[in-house]
């Protein structure tokens, strides 16, 4: 009987890496999970049996060359980090430090192993700033807050290591992931796990700006999928660009929910559209998403009591947490820096 292929997947107990799990267990692989559970849960993968998952409580910050969750690896799914804009405006020490060291700390991991197959880097659109649309993978970097500029010297750090060291990886930048087991705590964000809580509440539907701008939702399943074809493929040293290609607006996702809408002031910093382009990671990768946007919405809405412990957000709770926002990269500021 041959031995099942090892794969580590930081941030396993996440929102994306949760699914990257589940399509590992599929797939055959024995699976290593390392999460500080700061923004993933045990009951993200508690349903896989021991003998397929196993999983230590840590932070990507402690693993040292020789780690042995690293031993006989073949391959690294690389999803920890810290997410959303204000608090990385706010705390960007502890955004460089868990986003761009951490990475580091999983590299020379999977280099002391000496038997990588292959890396793969969760990177963020969020690099482009204020982009051009459809995105290409060669469109000018611009972060805008510490949280892109963090994500983008993370991938800037695989790739080094894919040069000097000769380490085998990838990185896909994702665009607006969506789906069951995204995080419901913490700071205001993502528009999904915001509006199922108002559902939830029966209260209006908080909608930036006038609703129409459009994002690239990808489904979680699908994300990982592509992650999993730049695993195996033979493709090296390549960043890949992953969202459904196919912007959905605000608009269409209130219409999709169904209820009532207050609006909000629109956000500085913030694109109209996001759009990625995404001829590469299909012609290289064979990768096309599979999730209609119809259908995500429908499998969270079935799912929807997990978000019955998230915060309720209202305008005025918006506008105090987004305060640091404004004031940061609102136009004024941003003439003043010029």
């Amino acid at each position: 009987m041959s031995k099942k292929p090892v794969a580590v997947v930081t941030g396993g107990a996440g929102f994306i890496g949760s699914h990257m799990v589940d399509l590992l267990v599929d797939e055959g692989f024995e699976v290593r999970v390392i999460d500080s559970l700061i923004g993933g849960r045990e009951a993200n993968i508690e349903h896989h049996a021991k003998n397929d998952v196993t999983a230590e409580w840590r932070d990507i910050r402690s693993l040292q060359p020789g780690d042995k969750l690293f031993s006989n690896v073949d391959y690294v799914f690389h999803f920890a980090g810290i997410g959303d804009i204000v608090p990385s405006i706010e705390q960007p020490l502890e955004y460089m430090s868990a986003n761009v060291q951490g990475t580091v700390h999983v590299l020379e991991a999977a280099r002391a192993a000496g038997t990588l197959k292959k890396l793969v880097y969760a990177s963020s659109s969020s690099c482009y700033g204020m982009a051009q649309t459809p995105t290409r993978e060669d469109h000018p970097i611009e972060p805008k807050y510490p949280y892109a500029l963090s994500k983008y010297q993370g991938e800037q750090a695989v790739f080094h290591w894919h040069e000097v060291y000769g380490l085998p990886v990838n990185a896909v930048r994702i665009f607006n992931a969506y789906g069951t087991r995204s995080r419901t705590s913490g700071a205001y964000g993502a528009v999904f796990g915001v509006f199922l809580r108002q559902k939830l509440a029966n209260t209006p539907y908080t909608v930036v700006g006038d609703g129409t701008q459009s994002r690239d939702f990808v489904y979680a399943s699908d994300v990982a999928n592509a992650f999993y074809l730049a695993g195996i493929s033979d493709t090296v040293g390549q960043a890949y660009n992953m969202g459904a290609g196919n912007p959905q607006s605000v608009n269409k996702l209130v219409e999709l929910l169904g209820g009532e809408v207050t609006y909000i002031p629109k956000r500085p910093g913030e694109p109209d559209c996001t759009f990625a382009d995404i001829t590469k990671i299909t012609k290289e990768l064979g990768w096309k998403p599979k999730v209609s946007f119809e259908e995500g919405v429908q499998r969270i809405v079935q799912n929807i009591g997990y978000w019955a412990e998230a915060p309720l957000w209202d305008p005025d709770s918006i506008a105090k947490a987004t305060k640091t926002w404004f004031e940061m990269l609102s136009p004024e500021e941003e003439s003043k820096k010029s």
